[in-house]
Parts: C-alpha cells; structure tokens; sequence
C-alpha cells in the first residue's frame, strides 16, 4: 500500500479529488490494495480513512487539518439517493473543562475554515462495495454561514461553562449541535458540573446539522 505525496496546492487537492467522482468505493480501494469490509457497523470511519489515503492525506490522527500543508479539513458526506447528506456531520471534540478561548481561537472554527467536501452515496439499498463518489466542493464558511455557527458555538459554550453540558441535547443549536461521541459508554471525560464540581460524563463532539450541510451542497449545485 504505496502512501501518496500529500498534494502542493489546493489545484492539485481539487484535481485529484474530481479524478475520483463517479468512482465505486470497490474500484478505489481495489487501486490502492486496501482490502474492502462487508459494511460499516464495525467499520465506521473507512470510508474516510480509503478517501484519505486516496487523496494523500497528511494528518493521520493529529489535531491539525488533513491536508497540513493547505489548512484543508477533508469531509465526506453520506447521501441519499436525492444527493441529500443522511446524517449530521461530525466535526471535533468538545472541550469539557477550563474553556477560556474565542471563537476566533476555537479549535471548531480552525477546522472549518477551510472544507474539502466529498459527498458519497450511502442508501442501505446500494451496496457498499457499489457506491459510488460524487463530485468535490471546496468550501469556506460565508460571513453568514460563520455568524450561525458562531451563534450556536458561544450559546453552547456558555451553557458547558455554566456547568449544563448534561442539558444540552442534540435538539439545540441551528446549524450546530452537540451529541455524545464515544466507542461505548464506559469513557467518561471530566466536565464542570451544575455547581461548579467536576463530574464525569461521555465525551460529546461537535456535529453540523444535516439542514446546514444540504445547503452548502445546493449552492454549490447553483453556483457550481
């Protein structure tokens, strides 16, 4: 399994991203000797981990962007036979304790600043080894896509520091919303609690609701 240079430029990212549109995920792993599991219940993230190699990604499991060198977080995004994502999209974790940054320092905001998109098809009809890549969307939040998130991000933030993380459910947030994200219930991460203690409570990440992620898919489908 040969690992690919990691592209020079977001031209080069862009070109062999649009060389894998139309491609099943069979072929594409079949070119890169990587063998293909039945499906994803106990495979989650291969998906992401066979695009990733495909395009040369450089981070691996480091907190710093896919693609290093360009400041480019790579995102696939499952979707319906309609072309619409099927699920939230994950983003980072969330800081449970000591949160004293910005929005301007989050690490959030850093890792959408700049988006390689790549939805994929993920109807349970079609099988894994059949689905194929769709095409590729370069993206950066516009201003009125970075004002929601930073709604959502300091209304969520200032209930985790008011010690309500246990409160928060998926159901807040307009484009942004926290979740759970753990293996299995037995990780526990340390947060502040109603008074002010620590507690321990399951990770949580960062999820963008899949109304938001249509929308960047429609314009790009307009303006594209």
């Amino acid at each position: 399994m040969e690992q690919l240079t990691p592209p020079q430029s977001e031209n080069e990212l862009i070109a062999r991203a649009s060389a894998l549109a139309g491609r099943t995920l069979a072929e594409l792993a079949m070119a890169h000797r990587l063998s293909l599991p039945m499906d994803l219940r106990r495979h989650k993230g291969w998906v992401g981990q066979l695009i990733e190699h495909a395009l040369g990604a450089s981070a691996g499991s480091r907190a710093i962007p896919d693609f290093a060198e360009l400041g480019v977080e790579l995102k696939t995004l499952p979707v319906d036979r309609r072309g619409l994502p099927c699920e939230s999209t994950y983003v980072c974790t969330v800081p449970l304790e000591q949160i004293n940054e910005t929005w301007q320092q989050s690490w959030l905001r850093r890792k959408l600043a700049r988006v390689l998109w790549l939805p994929i098809q993920a109807d349970k009809e079609i099988a894994l080894a059949d689905r194929r890549i769709g095409s590729a969307l370069l993206w950066s939040p516009s201003a009125a896509e970075e004002a929601m998130l930073r709604r959502d991000w300091e209304e969520l933030t200032e209930r985790i520091m008011l010690g309500e993380i246990e409160q928060i459910s998926a159901r807040f947030g307009e484009a942004l919303q926290i979740r759970p994200k753990a293996a299995n219930s037995r990780v526990l991460r340390h947060a502040i609690g109603a008074d002010g203690e620590a507690i321990l409570i399951n990770p949580r990440g960062y999820y963008l609701r899949t109304g938001f992620t249509a929308n960047i898919l429609q314009q790009y489908s307009i303006n594209g």
